[in-house]
């Protein structure tokens, strides 16, 4: 490890709150991981596009998460605020309070100018339906929309606040508000990468001093109307016929997409002076972070990020236990990962272990990583790894040691979390558990 590195505080992760597929909540979610529960399946509850639904769809949706569930975590002189708040927001700003009380801080005695924000998140669109009044005041007798009548009749019938329930900075103002955060806060949009990224900065931050507590975290909610057209039209979706609760296949030979979700997941990172002097119970430390883009080039964005989180952690890659892959479940894109893996593991990429949990959570865009990671750090905790489901027949072509079956037990308590975008934007992290 060098100087500058020995020289900068580390960062102790004291809380941790998931918003999943398969469990809301920590204990939840960990013990649902470890049995190899599956979130994906029909979507119920929130998607309510008819007959834009692409056919043969399967989704990770949370059907015990609403509105109820984030205003009983939500400060009460807050809850109001319930009204301007989107789904993704909804669960962003829940998945933070719950990284509070889970870290147990007491928001009465923290110095709150040094307390910060980093949270990532997607584009957030409205449903159509919430634009319904507008467009119809705008048709001519012949039932035509008419662009020229929309400043003056349109927009008139717009709700008022509309604009903050889908603005991506809202769940950082919304969250610093509820903890009165006065330090440096930041919002990050880069859809897969945007969970690792957060974390990096807040690192960051952290590190060069301007703050002892960061709330750091990511959320998205991809079964929207809108955003599963987009899904459709630009990605690889993936589907099993046979079996629509297996569509999700990381890996595995028989791949053939990735499939939507929605979920959320924030952690409580501090500066180890600071969290031992409240007597903050330790679940690792998150060691280092970096990212790189590469455009139209995933795997060499992926090997940057790895390569350069591992040098910001002052690591090499025989300290790392685990890698937590993106495992989207897409034919190209696994492949691609499997090969930068390979390319920066050398010898041992074929050895180390690997899971990836959209097996069992499908894609939550910005939010993945954090939940991804959130499986591996509480793994950890009982000193094993978390399996990957629904890898029945491991491609070859990647050669990679995935964690099937039950948790896999570790000596080296350590995980690479890796997660990038179809443009190649790739972020990594390492955490160590001590």
């Amino acid at each position: 490890m060098s100087q500058r590195q020995s020289s900068r505080p580390r960062v102790a992760i004291t809380g941790v709150g998931v918003i999943s597929p398969i469990g809301v909540g920590r204990e939840a979610f960990w013990t649902n991981l470890s049995s190899g529960a599956n979130g994906i399946g029909p979507v119920e509850h929130q998607y309510h596009g008819g007959g834009a639904l692409p056919q043969g769809f399967a989704g990770g949706e949370i059907p015990d998460f609403d509105e109820k569930v984030a205003k009983s975590v939500i400060p009460k002189n807050q809850r109001k605020n319930i009204k301007v708040m989107c789904r993704d927001i909804q669960m962003g700003t829940a998945s933070a309070m719950m990284a509070v009380e889970d870290a147990g801080l007491d928001m009465d005695t923290v110095d709150h100018d040094r307390v910060g924000i980093d949270f990532g998140a997607n584009l957030m669109f409205s449903p159509p339906t919430q634009l319904n009044d507008s467009c119809w005041n705008c048709l001519d007798e012949n039932g035509n929309f008419v662009f020229d009548k929309w400043a003056t009749q349109g927009f008139a019938k717009m709700e008022p606040l509309w604009l903050l329930k889908y603005l991506p900075n809202m769940p950082a103002c919304h969250i610093a508000i509820f903890v009165d955060a006065r330090g440096p806060s930041n919002s990050v949009t880069q859809d897969e990468a945007s969970s690792n990224l957060a974390l990096t900065e807040a690192l960051s931050v952290i590190q060069r001093g301007a703050a002892d507590v960061m709330v750091a975290g990511a959320t998205g909610a991809r079964l929207h109307e809108f955003k599963v057209i987009h899904a459709a039209i630009w990605n690889e979706l993936g589907y099993r016929p046979s079996d629509p609760a297996a569509s999700s296949r990381p890996f595995d030979i028989e791949r053939n997409g990735e499939v939507a979700a929605e979920g959320s997941c924030s952690y409580i990172l501090e500066t180890e002076e600071h969290a031992k002097a409240r007597g903050a119970n330790i679940l690792g430390y998150l060691a280092g972070g970096s990212s790189s883009c590469v455009n139209g080039n995933q795997r060499l964005a992926v090997a940057n990020a790895i390569r350069a989180a591992l040098r910001s952690a002052g690591l090499t890659t025989d300290d790392i236990g685990h890698i937590n892959a993106h495992g989207l479940g897409a034919v190209e894109a696994d492949l691609a990962e499997a090969q930068a893996i390979h390319d920066v593991f050398g010898a041992r990429g074929a050895e180390i272990p690997v899971t990836a949990l959209k097996g069992a959570m499908g894609n939550s865009a910005a939010a993945g990583g954090n939940l991804e990671l959130a499986g591996s750090l509480l793994a950890l905790q009982h000193g094993v790894i978390p399996p990957t489901i629904h890898c029945d027949n491991p491609d070859p072509a990647c050669n990679l040691n995935i964690v099937r079956g039950e948790p896999r037990s570790t000596a080296l308590r350590s995980v690479l979390n890796v997660n990038f975008t179809r443009l190649g934007q790739a972020s990594a992290v390492v955490v160590q558990c001590d």
